[in-house]
């Protein structure tokens, strides 16, 4: 009885006594207003600027796709569901699932024949009664791995051809809009964003391809079909196809080319595509269309070459310089000047001064270009380039790519990049946010690793603002994001950069981030420099203004590492020393990882398989950023 007497004392003390306490001493509403009244309270309050990384893909493929579907049983839905987080099973029967989902994708199947080799591979009467049709279907429906192979790269040599194969409209158009009522369905603003398109794939082994991006939804996107290498090889005909359907529908689209290492000089060079020198016509309409390109995926890295760039020490990761695409022609040294993104740019500002357009103004992104229907890039989850070297002891070895003129130049499995995603600056995470941040450029690429990077440029950024917590707001307020433009500079004026990342909590520890600067002098010649400008530890720069290496704390035989080096996150101002007020220029940050176990170390811990000394066990991954540029 003393104990029930007791808690009823306590309720009622708290029932009369909140009330009086609250009186006493919680300030009034006035006294807080007053208080506050000369600012907000909260520092996010009222902020109109994108204030989040959403993380995805504009370069997946799935059985869809002609050539993917030679090999790949895994079909658009289940990519979406993949990279929405979901545990999936691959071609091969094993168990796949992303350590963290992703935010956006595009499936972006070649057009080309689009939705074929389903049909093919459920026996369609009318795609058997075709020779070619016939004969796929008697290589592929075996378990022959080699017979497999060598109907896929008789499908894909096809592709090369003016004409396709196996014509059907309607197979087109029936696949075509089954895939864009799909994306809708999968498409939850908020939440997860799928973006509708499809990849052009002309002049085979060149790899002048394109993907194609919509803006909108099912019913833009059905107002037309994939166009293709069929309705034409020349990427021009491409631009004014997509410029041509804009005007006409006021539908938005973008075109992003990727792979230029595999170009053999063809995808940044001053000619039209039939030799011509370039016209301010065909530079302003590649402007207008292809505001990004793809740097970093599977086959390869196209940021920079060692060749082009002798004293950039990072220069040369995950090369693939050998030949062209299919192994057809081999590359020689005067085409790499064409090939790569960093050496674009810079022919981009001769370019602006020549015709009065710069048609390499591109953002950079990374993805995949996996052709198994997983965008699963990560070092110790990687899924390969196709479904015919997914993960098995032996995958290293076995053929990616196969040269038909020269075994040196065929590609085998180690030679793959673990690579790449693109983080996209967005406001929200929905089909408009997504494309707009692309069309302005707000984006960077990565290897893989889900680093956070911030780079703005202006002509007021001070030391202390490396100090604050909430970069973004000082950024926006003082200066334009990647891929905005520096205004005119004032007499004595040099523009400053305020750049900070930070690490992905899955990957490794940061070395450094860097800016490299490209300018053209008043004689019209190219010149860059790449400038060490937040590192982690207490090393210093040497007199070349080069930061020593990092060290490396890599265990190959267990595939581990420690973050004992490294920082977690850098931050710094920094102002160009070399700045001439009438010269051309632009800038970029590349963020770079202390040394990590690649995807070839993992797998020879898991197998316990020995690999030769020429396969590579260690890497560093790094983010690049989109550019900001300055123009007389």
């Amino acid at each position: 009885m003393k104990r029930l007497t007791l808690y009823v004392a306590i309720a009622l003390f708290a029932v009369i006594s909140v009330p009086v306490l609250a009186q006493e001493y919680l300030p009034s509403k006035d006294a807080v207003l007053e208080a506050h009244a000369h600012g907000e309270f909260s520092p996010y309050v009222g902020r109109e600027y994108p204030t989040r990384v959403f993380w995805g893909e504009t370069h997946l493929h799935t059985a869809v796709s002609v050539d993917a579907g030679t090999m790949c049983r895994v079909g658009q839905e289940d990519a979406y569901r993949f990279a929405r987080g979901e545990e999936i099973t691959t071609t091969h029967g094993l168990r796949a699932k992303l350590s963290r989902p992703l935010d956006w994708l595009v499936i972006a199947d070649h057009s080309e024949m689009y939705g074929l080799m389903p049909q093919l591979l459920k026996g369609d009467p009318e795609i058997l009664a075709t020779e070619p049709g016939k004969r796929w279907y008697d290589m592929l429906m075996t378990d022959d791995r080699d017979q497999i192979f060598a109907a896929a790269m008789e499908i894909v040599a096809s592709l090369s051809k003016p004409d396709p194969p196996i014509e059907s409209d309607k197979l087109v158009r029936d696949a075509w809009r089954e895939y864009t009522a799909l994306a809708d369905r999968y498409n939850e603003p908020g939440r997860f964003t799928a973006l509708i398109g499809w990849e052009w794939t002309a002049l085979g082994g060149f790899n002048l391809h394109r993907n194609v991006i919509f803006r909108g939804d099912a019913s833009v996107a059905n107002q037309t079909v994939p166009y293709s290498q069929f309705d034409s090889q020349n990427p021009e005909d491409l631009w004014r196809f997509l410029a041509d359907f804009k005007a006409d529908t006021g539908a938005e689209l973008l075109a992003i080319p990727h792979n230029g290492n595999l170009s053999n000089g063809r995808m940044f060079n001053v000619e039209t595509n039939d030799g011509r020198p370039l016209t301010k016509e065909i530079a302003e309409l590649r402007a207008s269309i292809e505001p990004l390109v793809e740097v970093t995926q599977i086959k390869g890295d196209s940021e920079a070459h060692p060749f082009l760039s002798p004293d950039d020490e990072f220069a040369d990761y995950e090369t693939w310089d050998r030949s062209n695409l299919d192994g057809t022609e081999v590359k020689t040294k005067d085409m790499l000047r064409w090939e790569y993104a960093r050496e674009a740019l810079k022919t981009g500002l001769m370019l602006d001064k020549q015709l009065g357009v710069n048609p390499y103004k591109f953002g950079m992104i990374g993805s995949t270009d996996s052709h198994t229907a997983l965008a699963a890039v990560e070092e110790d989850n990687f899924f390969g380039k196709h479904s015919g070297v997914e993960p098995e002891p032996h995958r290293w070895e076995h053929v990616v790519i196969e040269s038909p003129m020269d075994p040196d130049l065929t590609v085998l499995g180690w030679q793959q990049a673990a690579s790449g995603y693109t983080g996209v600056w967005a406001k929200e995470n929905t089909r408009e946010a997504i494309f707009d941040a692309m069309m302005r450029k707000e984006v960077y690429a990565t290897t893989g690793p889900r680093i956070l990077v911030r780079l703005f440029g202006g002509w007021d950024f001070e030391a202390r603002d490396a100090e604050s917590r909430l970069p973004g707001g000082i950024g926006y307020e003082k200066g334009v994001p990647m891929g905005g433009d520096l205004r005119k500079a004032s007499s004595g004026e040099s523009p400053n950069f305020l750049v900070a990342a930070m690490k992905d909590p899955l990957s490794g520890n940061l070395d450094r981030i860097q800016i490299i600067k490209g300018w053209m002098d008043s004689n019209g010649d190219l010149h860059e420099k790449v400038y060490d400008v937040a590192w982690s530890g207490d090393r210093k720069a040497g007199a070349n203004g080069k930061v020593p290496a990092v060290g490396n704390t890599v265990d190959v035989a267990n595939a581990t590492w420690s973050n004992s080096l490294g920082s977690p996150e850098l931050i710094a101002v920094w102002e160009d020393p070399e700045f001439d007020a009438g010269e051309a220029a632009f800038y970029y940050a590349r963020v770079i990882e202390i040394p990590t176990p690649r995807w070839t170390a993992y797998e020879a811990k898991r197998f316990g398989v020995d690999m030769p000394d020429e396969v590579p066990m260690i890497t560093q991954e790094r983010a690049y950023t989109s550019p900001i540029w300055y123009t007389p």
